[in-house]
């Protein structure tokens, strides 16, 4: 097992662990549509029974990925968790209001009653979602940061990143980070309606009324993801000429006209992944709003995700790409390669990660049986 082998092994695994992630972000669309509902409807019931079940595992798939970027790209970790300070904090509170509220929701003495705890799974779910959309284009679009490696024998302030002041702002209210972070928000808003149909296969108005949720913002979120598509596509982006280190490493970047659209004719396996997720996306929504009771849908729109994000990751990463590019200085820009863990780490979590498809077993046990009690 040789470094370079490693460190793509684990841009896998991220790319694995993010593909999922982005897929469980149901839980917070199902959020998002509870403030449409009247307070105490039956209607409402089900959508808190439906999701309640499940926001264990997608906080779950959260933390497992910051923690398998922290162990194995950890300058990446440093870099943008500890740099884009505000950006992560807003995510983590939002994800802190979820697990309150589904905590004290029903319980007896409530004195804020349950429309409060409402609002905070709302901005939960539209927060979450966009912010995490945000951070994910910063990998994609850039960010305002710089590292010197050489800093760290600074004992005035040995800090390898430095980040812009604003510490992450800036990055939410770039234009493409959002168009990526409102696209994330509707398919998330999307899968929930596809997946309170096949929670709740009974017709009726509850089951039509999640046939139009999909229909509007199905269609709200192709036209986000198309127009996301068409500016990654034709954004210049930095390509690395030699993998190796910074600050006195052998790593050149240049920047490259529609280098992410080259990524997808050099790497066949990302242009299948791509298409074809594409495709199974719009067939589990196209069939879920004009079938007469087709109560499928999550599961294609979910693994077409589970693709498509799986394309954009390794898009990002592969063929000599940064995945974290500096808008302040290329040269600080991170790639698998100059922001990896030791070999000797590498190696070590390889063997830890042959235990992840006995993980993913547990998973859907564990979905299963909550789908049983439900």
């Amino acid at each position: 097992m040789t470094l370079t082998t490693l460190q793509e092994y684990w841009w896998l695994l991220i790319s694995v662990l993010g593909a999922i992630l982005v897929f469980m972000l149901f839980v917070q669309g199902g959020q998002t549509l509870l403030l449409g509902i009247n307070q105490g409807s039956d209607a409402k019931g089900k959508v808190i029974a439906s999701m309640g079940h499940k926001w264990e595992l997608t906080f779950t798939t959260l933390v497992v990925f910051g923690g398998a970027f922290f162990a194995s790209f950890p300058l990446f970790y440093s870099t943008s968790f500890g740099g884009a300070y505000w950006l992560w904090m807003l995510i983590l509170i939002s994800f802190v209001l979820q697990a309150v509220s589904y905590e004290f929701r029903s319980k007896p003495g409530n004195v804020w009653g349950t429309k409060t705890y409402d609002i905070f799974l709302f901005i939960n779910g539209t927060v979450g979602c966009v912010l995490l959309g945000v951070a994910v284009g910063m990998m994609f679009f850039g960010a305002e940061f710089e590292v010197s490696k050489g800093s760290i024998l600074d004992s005035g302030s040995p800090v390898i990143s430095r980040w812009a002041p604003s510490h992450g702002f800036e990055a939410i209210f770039n234009w493409k980070n959002l168009l990526l972070g409102f696209a994330v928000l509707f398919l998330a808003r999307t899968q929930a309606a596809l997946y309170l149909l096949n929670n709740h296969k009974e017709a009726g108005d509850f089951f039509e009324s999640n046939r139009k949720r999909v229909l509007l913002n199905g269609g709200i979120f192709v036209v986000l993801f198309l127009a996301f598509l068409g500016v990654l596509l034709t954004s210049t982006s930095l390509e690395t000429t030699v993998n190796g280190g910074m600050n006195g490493g052998t790593s050149v970047f240049q920047p490259v006209d529609f280098k992410y659209f080259h990524n997808y004719l050099a790497l066949p396996a990302a242009l299948v992944a791509l298409l074809a997720g594409t495709v199974m996306v719009l067939y589990g929504l196209i069939r879920s709003v004009f079938a007469k009771h087709f109560t499928g849908g999550i599961w294609w729109s979910g693994i077409g995700t589970v693709l498509v994000v799986l394309s954009l990751f390794w898009v990002a990463g592969y063929n000599s790409t940064p995945y974290y590019p500096s808008l302040l200085d290329a040269g600080s820009s991170l790639t698998i390669y100059n922001s990896s863990s030791s070999l000797f780490t590498l190696k070590t979590m390889t063997y830890v990660s042959f235990i992840i498809p006995f993980v993913l077993a547990y998973i859907v046990y564990a979905w299963r049986s909550m789908d049983k009690k439900h």
